[in-house]
């Protein structure tokens, strides 16, 4: 029974190392990728050693559920960490000057910008947040704007502009 339980917590540490390796490597941090990437295969290779040293069925279910469970774990872990920054655009129907206002008033950074759409002017903000205050600018834009339509991307790479003084540039 020990040995199953190994199997299980070594594969709820194994998941979450890989899930953040993944994350560092697409970040472009390829050093501490390589570090999570090495610690990832002792795991991998010491549960591995163990379900083989006695492979039944228990243990071969054990490592994969462990390994499901794990995915929860590193998932969970990613949303804590909030590596990085997000690009919002913030797509409303009328012109948001307050809404603006706010945004700048609470440290962002805020481009407008007037456009067509099928039915007319449509508006847009281009926003670079933190992940860590996404939840804040959503709540900030439900405020004043509940039915504007929110897109985020992952930047790979920025220079300059208004919040870089503010910003600390992932590494």
């Amino acid at each position: 029974m020990g040995q199953i339980l190994l199997i299980l917590l070594l594969q709820l540490l194994y998941v979450p190392v890989l899930t953040l390796r993944t994350i560092m490597l697409v970040k472009g941090k390829t050093v501490i990728a390589g570090l999570f990437g090495t610690l990832e295969t002792l795991i991998y290779i010491f549960a591995l050693g163990i379900v083989f040293q006695d492979l039944t069925t228990l243990g071969m279910v054990v490592y994969a559920v462990g390994f499901g469970l794990g995915i929860l774990v590193g998932g969970f872990v990613e949303r804590k960490l909030a590596i990085g920054y997000n690009m919002i655009q913030v797509h409303t129907q009328e012109f948001p000057a307050e809404l603006i206002q706010k945004m700048r008033d609470s440290g962002y950074g805020v481009t407008h910008y007037q456009g067509q759409g099928r039915d007319g002017v449509r508006y847009r903000l281009d926003v670079l947040a933190a992940r860590t205050r996404m939840k804040e600018l959503r709540q900030l834009v439900e405020h004043y704007e509940p039915k504007a339509f929110l897109v985020a991307f992952d930047p790979i790479d920025f220079k300059g502009g208004y919040m870089m003084k503010g910003l600390r540039r992932p590494k």
